[in-house]
């Protein structure tokens, strides 16, 4: 092993989980650092991004045997950045001390809510020098998804429909669809106009007092992040040979199917994946100004049950990041 290795069981203050349940169930414990494999990097983590995916695990026994198996405690999270404290023997991206920033080892355990976390090199990309810790947090899985749902399936001129362009996920897909040349069109409430609109989107909906299927037509692509409710209304609005991605749903119900056959359009289920070069796209876009991240409000580690509240709440806006 590298001689840069922390070799000790240095202990490390994390969250941890034993069970399913309230915020209060989010417990702040010293452990030891974890131990980095050959192709790992220890970073010592900066920020902490939250998603909604954070809380539904900590809220639910089911969505965590889904990922986790029968393994307790578990340590959430996925989002981080940070600086790299040590490096595996076939590291050749990073070296000690470089800001890095990733969605990690998804799917599977990112244990992200700590101070150390191992990561595959191949999960990271390094910081630009004009981004912070919070900002490239931030731009880790919500990004990362948008960037995967759109590379390769928009492109100059096209017409796509973000839902929920308010959200972590769909403010990035606004931006990132514009840097593909797109004509953006985005839902939100009618508070969120502006901020929407500031992003680069073309047009805004308001879901609350319009209806997106009675006044849209020929779109070349849809995100959807509203699930079966809205995608057979969805479908009515496409153009025919169109696309829709959604985050939302596992596979394609039979009455769906049927519907997007009689246009040519294919609806498809999506999951994320760790991915060090979209990392690097990301890296690209942040530095360039092409992508921007917007974070509603920050917390402290010792606030992270505060933090999963707020998300819960719905009402956030962007991104919500916790510093370490």
């Amino acid at each position: 092993m590298n001689t840069n290795i922390l070799k000790q069981k240095i202990q490390m203050k994390a969250i941890i989980l034993e069970k399913a349940g309230s915020v209060e169930n989010l417990v702040m414990q010293e452990i030891a650092q974890p131990t980095i494999k050959a192709n790992q990097v220890l970073v010592e983590v900066k920020a902490i991004s939250v998603n909604p995916v954070d809380y539904k695990l900590r809220s639910s026994e089911d969505v965590i045997r889904i990922l986790y198996g029968s393994k307790r405690p578990i340590i959430l999270g996925w989002d981080i950045a940070g600086v790299v404290a040590a490096i595996g023997d076939e590291v050749s991206q990073f070296a000690i001390g470089d800001r890095v920033f990733g969605m990690i080892n998804f799917p599977g355990a990112g244990d992200a809510y700590a101070e150390y976390v191992a990561a595959s090199e191949n999960h990271l990309a390094k910081m630009s020098t004009n981004v912070s810790f919070e900002e490239a947090a931030a731009t880790t899985l919500a990004a990362l998804t948008a960037l995967q749902v759109l590379q390769g399936k928009v492109k100059k001129n096209d017409r796509v429909l973000i839902q929920a362009g308010s959200g972590g996920v769909g403010h990035y897909a606004i931006q990132i669809a514009k840097s593909m040349g797109a004509y953006v069109i985005t839902t939100s409430s009618a508070k969120n106009r502006d901020f929407v609109m500031s992003l680069g989107a073309d047009e805004h909906i308001d879901y609350r007092t319009q209806k997106f299927d009675e006044v849209l037509s020929n779109i070349d692509f849809v995100l959807d992040s509203m699930g079966y409710d809205v995608l057979l209304d969805t479908v009515k609005v496409m153009k025919d040979g169109g696309q829709i991605v959604s985050l939302a749903i596992f596979d394609v119900a039979a009455d769906l199917k049927e519907a997007a056959d009689k246009k040519d359009v294919t609806v498809l289920p999506f999951m994320v994946q760790s991915n060090g070069v979209d990392m690097n796209t990301l890296k690209a876009l942040l530095e360039s100004g092409a992508v921007k991240a917007h974070i509603s409000k920050t917390f402290a580690f010792s606030e992270m049950g505060a933090a999963h509240l707020e998300l819960e709440s719905g009402r956030t806006v962007g991104k919500i990041v916790v510093n370490i």
